[in-house]
């Protein structure tokens, strides 16, 4: 019976050994949990960062990888935004355009009117004719000051080709066989990707050159080899003489003052109603480069939105998620300042054995 308890008091004496040492130089109880106070405490702190922030990557040691592609993702987002307003101010910029070749159409269907009233009732008086004749020469110098509008400082209408090299041709309009090289476009880049993207031309109508033709209703783009008659014109002055049985007369519905103005008996239903049409070209160009820019906004909409979408993904703290973080660091932080403190109390020992 003796030999069990011997052999269990050695062993005791034994862990004694291990276990019973009290000194008060190193505390390692106190050292280990202050230890996991401090990183109780970190964590703790960049629960709260993420959580006030709202963002999971509140530093770069966080998630280095997810950082750069974050800042890349933003950068397009950032570039798609500045596409989205280049393509707005196009559409702005059509819109005006538009309203613009609206007002013509109706002054060219009043001009002729203003022919039927005064050349096909004979009950009509001489006086009455000239009344008729003075406004149809105040519509075109209406005209002439319309072709001279612009939209914020950018002529919408264009006299010129685009310049190349400092020098420019006269921009001459042929509907739909309209030639790329008299004619004047605009460049908007419609992408994230600036030149290198995609892009949309948009054009400065042909106003001026639409408003003037031949008497046989030729095009000043269809006769741009022998055009001189056009030269005479396109500054809004109308032919020194004109005979409205003379095919090769270039006539202008556009003029710069009224004494350079068509008379009503110079210019035949026909050439007025040719004038009609190219002006509802122009329209209809302009319609199809704005559904055009409507298409391409509802794109980079979606593409901003998608962008946003995966940068979310990314960045964004999942609020679920670190709430409980938050709740847990929070209570080890508090058990841990705790232990410290009874780490610290244990060396009261050492004192009761010192008195």
């Amino acid at each position: 019976m003796d030999e069990p308890i011997g052999k269990e008091a050695g062993r005791e004496t034994n862990i004694g050994d291990k276990n019973m040492s009290l000194n008060v130089s190193t505390n390692t109880a106190a050292l280990r949990a202050g230890a996991y106070l401090s990183k109780n405490n970190a964590l703790l702190q960049r629960s709260l960062d993420r959580l006030a922030s709202g963002k999971k990557i509140s530093s770069p040691i966080d998630d280095p990888g997810s950082l750069a592609v974050s800042m890349k993702l933003n950068a397009a987002i950032n570039r798609l935004s500045g596409a989205q307003n280049n393509v707005q101010n196009g559409i702005s910029y059509l819109e005006v355009q538009d309203g613009m070749l609206d007002t013509v159409g109706k002054i060219l269907d009043r001009m002729s009117e203003l022919k039927g009233l005064a050349s096909q009732d004979p009950m009509k008086s001489d006086q009455d004719r000239s009344s008729y004749n003075n406004e149809f020469q105040d519509l075109q110098v209406q005209l002439y000051s319309i072709s001279q509008q612009a939209f914020n400082g950018v002529s919408l209408f264009a006299n010129y080709t685009t310049e190349k090299g400092g020098t420019a041709d006269e921009a001459l309009f042929n509907a739909a066989d309209q030639s790329l090289g008299l004619d004047h476009t605009m460049t908007i880049y419609t992408s994230s990707e600036g030149s290198g993207g995609s892009k949309v031309s948009v054009h400065k109508s042909l106003l001026l050159s639409a408003l003037t033709l031949k008497m046989d209703k030729s095009l000043a783009g269809s006769d741009a080899i022998a055009n001189s008659g056009w030269a005479a014109v396109s500054g809004g002055q109308a032919a020194a003489t004109i005979t409205p049985d003379d095919e090769n007369d270039w006539v202008t519905f556009a003029s710069t003052n009224l004494a350079g103005a068509l008379e009503l008996d110079e210019v035949s239903v026909g050439v007025i109603t040719q004038a009609l049409e190219n002006i509802s070209y122009l329209r209809a160009q302009n319609g199809g480069v704005q559904s055009r820019l409507t298409f391409n906004l509802e794109s980079l909409t979606q593409q901003k939105t998608n962008m946003r979408a995966a940068l979310g993904r990314v960045v964004d703290v999942d609020i679920a998620e670190e709430s409980t973080n938050l709740a847990k660091y929070s209570i080890l932080n508090q058990a841990a300042a705790s232990m410290l403190a009874q780490a610290n109390a244990s060396t009261d020992i050492a004192l009761m054995l010192l008195r």
